[in-house]
């Protein structure tokens, strides 16, 4: 034979199907049924034996970076063994394949490119966007989750355009871990839109649009045609919006909120499980909820949904609309917002403040700074989302303490290197007294002889359960109700009460924590009356729901 008429022998196709693919899992006799004699090692290992070379593989990786490749690898040879590793392990690889090490896996995707995952969609060819999802050969009914995102506002790393997809798969590898929701029927999406950063516009790897981002209408009506088309390609599925820039998803989420089953994990998930930590931190203050006053220090996307969420808490305690809104004090980079300020966002103008009201407080280059408003409001409740290292001063958190006697302070801005303050500093500075979580995790803090469990605001204990209990309900949209529900059952799995006690709960069992969120959010769903789906057993509804790392009978057909 010439060379003209030499190729590579084929693979046979099951072993490139990662959803069907099982390795050396396969049996003799499946292995005579597949057309797979001869090309795999005699030997037939159990999935649990897959897992435990696999783990090993990854262990022996050198960096964090390094192992999340690996993960990613794994994932896109066979599923099955990929979530069995990361359900055994999830607390420990959590970091890997999502915050912080996606951040970096981001910022080289179009340089490691390696095969595509997931749906791209380019504002270029919105009339494209029907043949892609086409492109999945899926039914209406075959799609319970999609997520997309935009990537602008890529965790605390900016904008990365097309690069941000790796946002999407790793946020759905966490919902089908951490709460089961069936591998085969979830999709990542890449909306892009372009990008403002000049590295990638001249970077000759980038596989994205090189322009800059599409704003205005244009946006509006790509954004518009894609949850049009989305939600009629796939009627029952979530959609799910990730890491949009502050005013796109604001905007988004109020205007089509009501018509389409959207949730936002930036404003809806992190204010959720905000609030978990703060229903946590009241049964110890001992300040209800309709009294706590609230200072907020980054007043973008996340830290107004944040206050929106207590604010609407307050009002479900006995509060009127208008004494829980003047209850929030908000601070950016020009200090206390003001109502003059000819600045503000429309989402901060609910909170900004009567110039009056603050007539002779004291100003520094003509701003009302974080400290000032700390010692003028004595909250009971500080929360940091500005990413803007040791914010939260000495100064501040002794002021917090002299107002209330049980501060309730949440630097919860991450990485490490943006923490408003670590907690071993917060609790010495307020001798013991504060309440405290954060956005990163921390190690136990000793202080006068006790031991302080820091719980960590991550959004995996709460959005995982969410989605699984609006699928489970067949919810047609996720109610404030849900959201409250989501963050009361999280709040509920720790007590709280024991000295140095951790707030939240730890993310060692997140499937068992996520059943029994999503529990709690179907019978809100219910409650609220926007369910399609009425199991008589709720719980057991939601544990026949979760799908199971394992190979099941037929699955190789």
């Amino acid at each position: 034979m010439t060379d003209s008429h030499a190729r590579t022998p084929a693979i046979p196709g099951v072993l490139v199907d990662p959803l069907r693919n099982r390795g050396v899992a396969f049996t003799p006799e499946e292995r005579e049924a597949l057309g797979l004699t001869g090309r795999l090692p005699s030997a037939v290992l159990t999935l649990d034996r897959q897992a435990q070379r696999a783990y090993q593989q990854m262990q022996a990786q050198s960096s964090d970076l390094a192992k999340n490749v690996y993960l990613e690898q794994l994932h896109d040879r066979n599923e099955t063994l990929y979530f069995k590793v990361l359900t055994e392990h999830l607390a420990e690889l959590l970091p890997i394949v999502y915050d912080p090490t996606v951040g970096e896996a981001i910022e080289k995707y179009s340089h490691e490119y390696r095969r595509p995952r997931g749906i791209f969609l380019s504002v270029d060819r919105p009339d494209d966007i029907e043949k892609a999802f086409a492109t999945l050969q899926l039914g209406p009914e075959d799609v319970d989750l999609i997520v997309c995102t935009d990537a602008e506002e890529i965790l605390g790393i900016g904008d990365w355009g097309v690069n941000g997809i790796q946002i999407s798969v790793g946020k759905l590898a966490v919902y089908t871990a951490a709460a089961g929701i069936d591998p085969s029927r979830v999709v990542p999406v890449s909306l892009d839109v372009g990008t403002d950063r000049a590295s990638l516009q001249e970077d000759p790897l980038y596989l994205g649009n090189r322009h800059p981002r599409v704003r205005g209408a244009d946006y509006d009506s790509f954004i518009e045609k894609y949850l049009e088309t989305a939600s009629s390609a796939f009627p029952d599925a979530l959609l799910h919006f990730e890491d949009f820039g502050p005013s796109n998803a604001r905007r988004i989420l109020e205007q089509y909120g009501g018509r389409y089953r959207i949730f936002n994990d930036d404003m809806q998930g992190t204010g959720a499980i905000t609030l978990a930590a703060a229903l946590s931190a009241v049964k110890v203050s001992g300040v209800r909820m309709r009294d706590q006053k609230l200072v907020v220090f980054g007043a973008g996307t996340a830290g107004v949904g944040i206050a929106d969420q207590l604010r609407d808490t307050m009002i479900r305690d006995g509060a009127d609309a208008e004494r829980a809104a003047a209850q929030v004090w908000l601070v950016d980079k020009q200090g206390l917002l003001i109502r003059d300020m000819t600045d503000l966002r429309d989402f901060q103008q609910t909170y900004a403040r009567d110039p009056a009201e603050i007539a002779d407080w004291e100003r520094s280059d003509g701003q009302v700074s974080l400290l000032e408003t700390v010692r003028r409001v004595e909250p009971t409740i500080l929360l940091g989302t500005s990413t803007a290292h040791g914010a939260f001063t000495r100064e501040v958190v002794e002021a917090m303490s002299e107002g209330t006697e049980r501060p309730i302070i949440f630097p919860i801005s991450n990485p490490t290197s943006r923490i408003e303050a670590m907690p071993a500093d917060v609790i010495a500075w307020s001798r013991g007294k504060a309440l405290v979580a954060t956005g990163i995790p921390v190690e136990p803090v000793e202080y006068d002889g006790v031991t302080y469990q820091i719980g960590q605001a991550n959004n995996a204990l709460l959005y995982p359960g969410l989605g699984l209990g609006t699928i489970v309900s067949g919810a047609s949209q996720v109610t404030a109700g849900m959201l409250l529900a989501a963050a009361q059952a999280v709040a509920d799995q720790v007590d709280p009460s024991g000295p140095g006690a951790s707030l939240l709960p730890p993310v060692d069992d997140l499937r068992e924590s996520s059943a029994i969120t999503a529990t709690a959010v179907v019978a809100a769903a219910l409650d609220d009356g926007v369910a399609t789906s009425k199991p008589v057993d709720i719980a057991e509804a939601v544990r026949q729901a979760m799908w199971q790392p394992v190979y099941t009978d037929g699955a190789a057909a």
